[in-house]
């Protein structure tokens, strides 16, 4: 199913703190945007000079895209109602508190004809994307070796600290860097994962920081490292790839001070004030825009996009094996 050349009409369910980025990136490509929550979000129409609709269903009927921006358990039963109507569906990562949930939810797109992306925006990042290429093109000869982290201040909303009110630092943040690991270095067979403080009852607080180890099908090893440290931790990532013929890093603080290292150009610097906090930074090459920018043109032409639903659904499945080991006391766990 592909869309005229219109302007796009776009519904966004969700008025947290991801949504400015979503109605910025949707806005500059033309899209007549809507938006909804259970909480009306007057400030935020009035920013972006768009409708609030009265209700979910009410959004749906208007619109040829939902963007889905709501805490994760309820993306399923969000998309399935979209997709039972037609819809295309941007959701945030991750697609579902479970594999299962989440394909059922890429079955469901697929059998309507419709479109299902999983905004996994670190793809969408320059630094990031640049290292995917060089390894693409063996750039680094055979890959051996990935260490990615991803640490800040952490949310500030209670439900991220309780992993069976489907957050966690795993299954919200680190999911990103286990995505990065997939796209880089292919489908993963084993997990082990530890997390400190351990949560009890599902629940934790901050700070708290996990490690997570990946096995993947051609031997390559990844370690992930993240953590949520409190009020005032600036918001920083790390990624090293290691091939038999080189290494490719990126060290957001470096793009930060403006400095680059010596295998890969660390990108344009991110925005002032995005070098703190809980989200990725809204960097001056546009993630943001660049993802929605994919997404529409997938949308319009029926080609491809960076990310598929498959590929939504394989980092959620890692994730679940993260949880599962931690659970077996950090034991590898088959994915």
């Amino acid at each position: 199913m592909t869309v005229p050349d219109a302007p796009l009409r776009v519904g966004l369910i969700g008025a947290g703190g991801i949504a400015a980025s979503h109605l910025d990136a949707w806005q500059a490509l033309g899209a007549e945007c809507v938006i909804s929550s259970r909480t009306r979000p007057e400030a935020l129409a009035a920013r972006y000079g768009v409708e609030i609709a009265d209700d979910v269903d009410a959004l749906i009927d208007r619109v040829d895209v939902v963007g889905i921006l709501t805490p994760t358990p309820t993306h399923p039963d969000l998309a399935l109602r979209a997709i039972a109507r037609g819809r295309h569906v941007v959701c945030e990562k991750p697609l579902a508190v479970s594999a299962a949930e989440a394909r059922r939810m890429a079955g469901a797109a697929e059998a309507a004809g419709v479109r299902l992306f999983p905004a996994h925006v670190v793809r969408y990042f320059a630094a990031y994307r640049r290292i995917q290429q060089q390894v693409a093109v063996g750039g680094i000869g055979a890959l051996r070796s990935l260490r990615l982290s991803r640490s800040g201040a952490g949310p500030t909303a209670g439900w991220f600290y309780d992993e069976g009110a489907g957050g966690g630092l795993i299954r919200d943040l680190l999911i990103h860097d286990i995505d990065q690991a997939l796209w880089l270095a292919g489908p993963v067979v084993s997990v082990s994962a530890r997390q400190d403080p351990p949560s009890v009852d599902g629940r934790f607080s901050a700070p708290v920081t996990a490690v997570v180890e990946l096995t993947h099908a051609n031997g390559v090893t990844t370690r992930i490292d993240g953590g949520w440290l409190g009020e005032g931790a600036p918001f920083r990532t790390t990624i090293a790839v290691a091939g038999t013929e080189g290494m490719l890093v990126h060290d957001s603080a470096d793009a930060v001070a403006g400095t680059t290292d010596d295998t890969t150009d660390a990108g344009p610097a991110p925005s002032v004030e995005s070098g703190a906090g809980y989200l990725p930074p809204q960097a001056e090459d546009h993630p943001y825009r660049a993802q929605i920018a994919d997404f529409a043109d997938a949308i319009r032409t029926g080609g491809p996009a960076r990310v598929t639903p498959a590929d939504g659904v394989a980092a959620v499945a890692v994730v679940d094996a993260a949880y599962a080991s931690i659970a077996a006391g950090g034991a590898a766990i088959p994915v």
